[in-house]
């Protein structure tokens, strides 16, 4: 009886233990993650200060930092693996909706389009994108060394309510302002008749994409309310599992 207690104890110790080493690797990979992505829209936001410094306009604004912004942009996909394996806890399908969003509004608009680059919508996302990313990132970092100062806990419960709607505004008036050209290229459709027997109209498509933010803003940005007022004023926020 007593070998088998101690056989269960020293199995109950080695799981601790795996559970502690797992949850420190966990740590270390996210503290990393952070830091390197609070890094990375640091240095777009110095290149698009940069060039609009020394060129005085926006226009070739994002050519110029195309290629940092799509690296970034697309590697947050892994946020979405995190939800996924649980070591952040956060609905996966909230944190895919808002990377999706993002890399569509990248690769499928404007890295696509090369006639909307120039337009200020663009710039308006951008400047959004960066002001927010660069607060999230480092309240992550912090967060994980326990080591938050009060006005980035501030900055990231409190820009949002103005940083969002803009973000918004600037997406939705860029894909109004892409339509256009995908209407008149025809760029990412079939027609009928094809070998796939499959129509798919891009132009109409977009359209979707723009009603869509109808139904998912108000759900994303109340709960961005409903964090704010947990975090910020230590209300317990009763969700439902998305």
């Amino acid at each position: 009886m007593a070998s088998s207690e101690e056989d269960g104890a020293v199995e109950e110790k080695e799981n601790n233990n795996k559970k502690r080493t797992k949850s420190a690797l966990a740590t270390a990979w996210l503290t990393f993650y952070n830091i390197a992505m609070t890094a990375g829209w640091l240095v777009l936001a110095m290149a698009m200060m940069r060039f609009y410094i020394h060129k005085g306009t926006h226009k070739g604004l994002y050519r110029s930092i195309a290629r940092t912004l799509k690296f970034f942009q697309t590697f947050a996909l892994v946020e979405v693996g995190h939800c996924a394996v649980g070591i952040v806890r956060t609905s996966v399908i909230v944190t895919g909706v808002q990377v999706w969003s993002r890399i569509f509004m990248v690769w499928f608009i404007t890295n696509s389009i090369r006639q909307i680059q120039n337009e200020e919508s663009v710039i308006l996302f951008l400047v959004v994108w960066t002001m927010t990313e660069i607060t999230r990132y480092s309240y992550y970092t912090f967060n994980l060394l326990h080591h938050l100062p009060y006005f980035i806990k501030w900055a990231r419960y409190n820009l949002f309510i103005v940083l969002y709607p803009l973000g918004v505004a600037g997406e939705l008036l860029t894909i109004y302002g892409a339509l256009p050209f995908v209407r008149r290229s025809g760029m990412y459709s079939m027609r009928l008749p094809n070998k796939y027997n499959v129509s798919f109209d891009y132009y109409y498509c977009l359209i979707g994409v723009m009603l869509s933010y109808i139904p998912l803003f108000p759900q994303l940005f109340l709960h961005m309310l409903r964090q704010r007022r947990r975090v910020l004023h230590g209300e317990v926020i009763v969700e439902k599992d998305d």
